[in-house]
């Protein structure tokens, strides 16, 4: 994951503040070096880790942090601070043009995924009530255009092509088509290079004359970290861009151009791509983000993530359950379905707090795959009554699962705790956002399959 070593070493310095009984000057000016250390090796611009430690460390070494009851919580909330304003403070949301189409025209390097973020855009639009159209005005690379028709088709969105005539001709011609067949949202996918050259930008500008588009959009790869800084300056002087998709947040990459690029040209990253699926695609959130990076998790778009997924009758019916105590093992499985589909269950785990910096939990994902089968080879009597499953029972269900007597036991301790899970998360001692997350995902959790036992059988 993206900022893991980031996250990691942030952890170690504010660990060593909090063992501490009174902070001083010195110990601040200590955790700023090793914040700054952290910062350059996650790829971050210099001059803009420079300007983020000294804007954080004035405010550290200020009386009323030093003077506190729990100062070293007052230099996470500062530096939590400092790293939202750094990636734009809050999300930036389009600009729609009232009067017609809204055109978006995404602009980026060979490579960055503007195709597939292209596509993953609409799809994110469609979701929300629009009527997109996708539009093929990259001619030059080889399937440019059969890659947009294939990404069109699986997300059931239109996809304007004339082939390999001009661009602009292409995306003048999609505009009026958009506006005689009710599109409300047109996504120019424009072409790329290798590296930036004037003719590719002579044809983006000529296209951004002739169409007048409400928002360009810049793709970048966050895994070419400072590259994707270069990139976006050299794009913004050219184009006067309003807006970045950051990709492939959810690889490896060190996570530095998300912390520099809005700093550096002053344009705001509006969304983030999360994986390949294409799905997998979220509005940026700075202070969701910056609390990712500090290890405290993120609730908002965890809950987010479960809204999308679950299916509002379900959600009500199982609320009911919940509160009667009538949840069963037919209502596990249909949380379990419905969990699948928001992705991987290590970045869901990220997101709880306290959690984010965990790297050494493993989690098998495969567990998923047999929790179903062990359910699906149960009768629905046993379904409904758990508790009626003896040795035999079991013995028949492991062989029809392809399972073991023993995973059919760790999966009954794992519904067993979920229960017990589901009155903390949603009695009245809960918070709200907590009962609200604990209705959602019916306590599950903590106890999902490949979690094993105990706070989710973590395997260190």
């Amino acid at each position: 994951m993206a900022f893991e070593g980031l996250t990691e070493k942030l952890s170690a310095a504010f660990k060593k503040l909090r063992g501490k009984g009174r902070i001083t000057e010195g110990d601040v000016k200590s955790a700023m070096r090793e914040i700054r250390l952290a910062l350059l090796e996650a790829d971050v611009s210099y001059k803009v880790v420079k300007d983020f430690v000294k804007s954080t460390t004035e405010r550290c070494i200020g009386t009323d942090v030093l003077e506190s009851l729990t100062p070293a919580q007052m230099i996470v909330k500062i530096v939590n601070e400092e790293l939202t304003k750094l990636m734009g403070s809050e999300n930036q949301k389009l600009t729609i043009n009232p009067k017609g189409p809204t055109v978006i025209m995404l602009v980026g390097l060979q490579g960055a995924g503007k195709t597939t973020n292209g596509g993953k855009l609409a799809g994110l639009l469609k979701r929300q009530g629009k009527r997109p159209l996708l539009v093929a005005c990259d001619i030059y690379r080889p399937a440019a255009i059969e890659q947009l028709c294939v990404v069109g088709k699986k997300l059931d969105i239109p996809v304007f092509q004339m082939g390999k005539t001009n661009p602009v001709d292409i995306a003048k011609a999609a505009i009026r088509h958009a506006t005689q067949h009710g599109n409300d949202m047109v996504l120019l996918d424009t072409a790329g290079r290798l590296h930036i050259d004037e003719q590719l930008m002579n044809e983006l500008k000529s296209i951004k004359a002739a169409v007048e588009p409400s928002e360009i959009l810049l793709v970048v790869d966050a895994m070419t970290g400072q590259d994707a800084v270069n990139a976006a300056q050299s794009f913004n002087e050219w184009l006067d861009i309003t807006g970045v998709i950051l990709t492939k947040l959810d690889g490896d990459a060190r996570g530095g151009a998300a912390l520099s690029v809005r700093a550096v040209i002053g344009k705001p990253i509006k969304f983030a791509g999360q994986g390949e699926k294409l799905d997998q695609i979220e509005p940026f959130h700075p202070q969701r983000m910056a609390s990712r990076i500090l290890g405290m998790g993120d609730v908002l778009t965890l809950i987010e993530k479960a809204e999308a997924a679950l299916d509002d009758k379900k959600a009500a019916e199982l609320e009911q359950k919940l509160r009667s105590a009538k949840f069963t093992l037919a209502d596990y499985y249909d949380q379990l379905i419905q969990i699948k589909s928001m992705g991987s269950m290590q970045d869901m785990l990220a997101m709880m707090p306290g959690m984010g910096n965990m790297k050494n939990v493993q989690i098998d994902e495969k567990a998923l795959g047999r929790t179903e089968a062990i359910i699906q080879s149960m009768t629905v009597y046993e379904r409904e009554n758990p508790s009626c499953l003896n040795h035999s029972r079991k013995r028949r269900i492991a062989a029809g699962s392809g399972t073991k007597v023993e995973d059919i036991n760790r999966l009954l301790k794992q519904f067993e705790m979920m229960q017990n899970m589901i009155k903390q998360m949603t009695g009245p001692g809960a918070s709200k956002k907590m009962k609200k997350l604990g209705r959602q995902f019916g306590g599950n959790m903590p106890g999902m399959p490949g979690m094993g036992g105990g706070m989710g059988g973590f395997h260190f």
